[in-house]
C-alpha cells in the first residue's frame, strides 16, 4: 500500500438514468485530473426515482451502470466504486439487489457487494420508505479486497453505516478503508451521518470513504448530502458540503500505522 488521493463523488441523481451518468462522468474526469487514483460514487448514482421505476428500469439501470463504471475505469486508468444500483435478482421480477461494483483500471470487476441491511423505517417527517419492497437483502458479510496498491477495501452501503458488526467482521480481515456510499435522508443525515461515520472510523482505526447524494431527488425525496473522508482518528479530512462535487483527501498508510500504535484498541478485544 502506499499514499494516494481518494475521492468521493457527491450527486444529485434523478429519475433519467442517462443523465446521471453523463454528469458521474464529469465528475470522474474532475477527480481524476485533480489527481485521484480511487474515486467512489454514492448509492444510487446510476437512478434515483421511485421503487416501482427503479424495479421496472432494474435490468436497463443494471447493464449501464456495469458498462459505464468499467469504462470510466479503463478511460481514465483509475479503480472505480459504484456504491449501489440494482441488479435484478433471477428468478424474481419483483426483486433486485443494491450492488455496489469495485472495477479496476483494466475494467475488471474485484469485488461486488449486495447490500444485507434495508431501509424500511417511518420517519417523524412523514417520509416512508420500505427498500425491502423491491430490494432483495445479500445473505452474505462484505470480505475485504486486497489491493497491492491501495490497501485492504472494505465495502458496504448506506444504511450498513447503522450495524458495527459488519464493520468489526471487516476489521477482523485487517480493513484499511472502508467505503460507506449513502443515499442518507436529509431527516435523519443531520443528526445521525457525521457521527456515525466518524465512529466506524474511530472503532476500526482505518479510513472512510463515504461519497454521497444531496439535495431534491424526485417529489419530497432529499438526501443530506455531506460526502465526506475520514481519517482513522475520526478526523474529517474534507467534506463536500451540500453542493455536487467531491471530497478529496489522502490516504496514508503511515497515518494508519501511528493510530493503530496510539490507540491499539484492535489489540485489546476480549469478544471476536
Amino acid at each position: 500500500m502506499k499514499p494516494y488521493l481518494a475521492a468521493a463523488i457527491q450527486m444529485t441523481s434523478k429519475p433519467d438514468l442517462d443523465k446521471n451518468l453523463v454528469e458521474a462522468e464529469e465528475l470522474i474526469e474532475l477527480a481524476v485530473r485533480r489527481g485521484a487514483e480511487l474515486i467512489s460514487l454514492p448509492e444510487n448514482f446510476a437512478f434515483l426515482g421511485k421503487e416501482e421505476d427503479k424495479l421496472h428500469k432494474a435490468e436497463e439501470i443494471s447493464q449501464k451502470a456495469q458498462k459505464f463504471l468499467k469504462t470510466m475505469a479503463q478511460r481514465f486508468q483509475v479503480t472505480i466504486l459504484g456504491g449501489g444500483f440494482p441488479v435484478p435478482v433471477e428468478g424474481d421480477p419483483s426483486k433486485a439487489y443494491n450492488t455496489a461494483l469495485l472495477v479496476d483500471p483494466t475494467g475488471k470487476e474485484l469485488y461486488r457487494y449486495q447490500k444485507v441491511h434495508l431501509f424500511d423505517v417511518d420517519l417523524p417527517d412523514g417520509n416512508t420508505y420500505q427498500e425491502s419492497s423491491t430490494v432483495m437483502p445479500g445473505t452474505q458479510l462484505p470480505d475485504i479486497y486486497a489491493s497491492p496498491n491501495l490497501g485492504n477495501l472494505g465495502l458496504s452501503i448506506c444504511y450498513d453505516v447503522r450495524f458495527p458488526e459488519l464493520y468489526r467482521h471487516l476489521s477482523y480481515q485487517g480493513v484499511d478503508v472502508l467505503f460507506i456510499p449513502a443515499a442518507f435522508t436529509a431527516f435523519t443525515g443531520k443528526d445521525h451521518w457525521q457521527v456515525l461515520l466518524q465512529a466506524r472510523a474511530i472503532e476500526n482505526t482505518c479510513y472512510i470513504i463515504a461519497p454521497a447524494q444531496t439535495g431534491n431527488h424526485y417529489a419530497r425525496r432529499f438526501t443530506h448530502g455531506h460526502a465526506v473522508i475520514i481519517d482513522p482518528w475520526g478526523i474529517i479530512l474534507e467534506d463536500a458540503g451540500q453542493q455536487p462535487g467531491m471530497a478529496l483527501a489522502e490516504i496514508n498508510p503511515h497515518r494508519i500505522k501511528q493510530v493503530r500504535q496510539q490507540m491499539p484498541s484492535l489489540q485489546h478485544r476480549v469478544f471476536k
